[in-house]
């Protein structure tokens, strides 16, 4: 055994050495009091600053103005097909774009030809400029979100909006499968160049929708950007 290894072992041993053997971790709670945000002033605005800071494209608007901004993401893209999981609305969508229904049948080549994805999220944390999906309604299948090379994801604000991670955690089940997304997918690997789109979508577009009043008494949920 190495010297730095015994060393950092005895320590370990000699920290618990008046600790029974037949103690667990459950015998003696720990008080944990830390932090679980750092309250910014607007979550919604440090969300968008983090989500640009990540070359997200980050657009807002409010729900009147949700199914025009959509259709002009898509327009500029040139998008001629979408796929939308159960959930999206139909009428976020224009009809001139072809809709591809979620089916479990569709191959990883089908999804490929997919000019663009779009869904909701489970919450956004406003901290870390993060997207959380966990196959909700209007989240659909993990696979949909990692293969269409256009993302356009929105986030209902500020509802689905939390300060941290740990506030994003109490949200979520352990139980349901989850997407973390910050950013377009990049990866630095290769001489410290960025390249964009290797693990998921290239490009990444965050819809931050407000709501209308009925919308928010209904849920107990509680830079730069383009307009």
């Amino acid at each position: 055994m190495s010297g730095s290894r015994a060393e950092i072992l005895g320590r370990i041993r000699r920290a618990l050495s008046d600790v029974p053997r037949t103690e667990t971790p459950r015998d003696t709670p720990v008080p944990r009091g830390y932090l679980t945000s750092h309250s910014p002033a607007d979550p919604v605005d440090l969300l968008a600053r983090n989500l640009a800071d990540y070359r997200a494209r980050v657009h807002r608007t409010d729900a009147a103005g949700l199914p025009a901004l959509i259709a002009r993401l898509l327009a500029e893209r040139g998008s001629a097909s979408v796929i939308a999981p159960e959930g999206v609305p139909a009428h976020w969508l224009p009809s001139a774009v072809r809709r591809v229904e979620d089916s479990a049948s569709l191959s990883a080549h089908d999804l490929d030809a997919v000019d663009s994805v779009v869904t909701g999220c489970a919450v956004a944390v406003a901290e870390t400029g993060t997207l959380v999906l966990d196959g909700g309604p209007g989240q659909g299948r993990r696979r949909i979100t990692l293969i269409p090379d256009h993302h356009i994801c929105v986030v209902r604000v500020p509802r689905q909006v939390v300060d941290s991670v740990p506030q994003a955690l109490r949200r979520l089940s352990p139980a349901s499968p989850q997407t973390w997304i910050s950013g377009p997918s990049a990866t630095s690997d290769i001489e410290l160049d960025r390249v964009e789109g290797v693990h998921g979508p290239r490009t990444l577009e965050v819809v931050l929708a407000g709501e209308d009043k009925a919308a928010r008494q209904v849920s107990d949920r509680p830079g730069r950007w383009n307009r």
